[in-house]
């Protein structure tokens, strides 16, 4: 993301972690704004976890990403920054929404069950913004993206989504000689993943240009069932034992495809990285960086 900002011209990006700056805490994000002096904010702070993480701590969950964006969204109002982008979740749409899941559906029903308190936290905030926009005129901006993954992304299992924990357990697999791999669920799931440099793109091309109200879909619009993301990771990683599906855990939100036609006509983004392309580099950032792959973080 600062990358991406620093190429299109943004001066002095400041990305500060976790561990400086409880977002959590009303006083934290006022001392973070207070440091920053930001002319424009984009929020991309949240904490996260797979269906593992969501089961077992769902009320943390729910309240952390409200807190956090909350209070950055008031902070961002009271100091008059001049643009807040905040980034959503395809957690938020309804369980069984139309596939590809348009913006249009987001009310349409209540969202998976698994993922229900994060993503209620977080449509919660463009409430929030909406309300602020109308009532105080501040300028917010809002993008729901699909599951992001990268070199940078975090394995450690408390925390990692699908794509990371596949890489991990198949690498270790592979290292440990075991005969088969076991994943959860049965693998008829459907994902849509966003390659993290292409979300960072289409982040700064909203940024840049689009000013409405409405939320806006970030993803590569193409949809893959887990079973055939399981055979692909398991390819890349050079594993050539066995998967056995454990069904009786959850499979999660039957189906996830976005229609991602709002963000290719309001600011002309479009992603570009094949999937086999970002798995590859994903993989060898993660065994080139196992220990800060594998830390465990918000």
């Amino acid at each position: 993301m600062l990358g991406a900002l620093e190429a299109r011209g943004f001066a002095s990006v400041v990305a500060p972690p976790s561990w400086q700056y409880d977002l959590t805490q009303p006083e934290a994000v006022d001392k973070m704004f207070a440091d920053a002096q930001p002319d424009v904010v984009v929020h991309l702070a949240a904490r996260v976890g797979g269906i593992g993480a969501n089961r077992a701590h769902p009320a943390e969950l729910y309240l952390a990403n409200l807190l956090m964006g909350t209070y950055v969204i008031e902070a961002a109002r009271r100091l008059q920054t001049s643009k807040l982008v905040l980034l959503g979740t395809i957690c938020s749409y309804p369980k069984l929404a139309a596939v590809p899941f348009r913006e249009s559906s987001l009310w349409d029903g209540y969202p998976e069950e698994t993922n229900a308190p994060y993503g209620i936290a977080k449509k919660a905030l463009l409430v929030h913004a909406q309300a602020n926009r109308a009532e105080y005129g501040q300028h917010i901006i809002y993008l729901m993206s699909t599951n992001l993954y990268g070199p940078g992304d975090k394995f450690h299992p408390d925390v990692s989504h699908v794509i990371p924990a596949l890489i991990k357990k198949f690498v270790e697999a592979k290292e440990s000689g075991l005969p088969e791999v076991e994943v959860w669920g049965t693998g008829s799931a459907s994902r849509e993943f966003l390659f993290v440099d292409d979300a960072a793109r289409g982040i700064v091309a909203a940024l840049e240009s689009y000013e409405g109200a409405d939320p806006v879909n970030l993803g590569s619009g193409e949809e893959l069932p887990i079973r055939d993301l399981v055979a692909k990771i398991s390819e890349i990683v050079g594993y050539d034992g066995g998967i056995r599906w454990d069904a009786s855990k959850p499979d999660g939100q039957p189906r996830r495809n976005l229609d991602v036609s709002r963000a290719r006509d309001l600011f002309g983004f479009e992603a570009t990285t094949p999937l086999d392309d970002g798995l590859r580099r994903t993989v060898e950032w993660y065994l080139s960086n196992r220990n800060e792959a594998e830390a465990r973080g918000a």
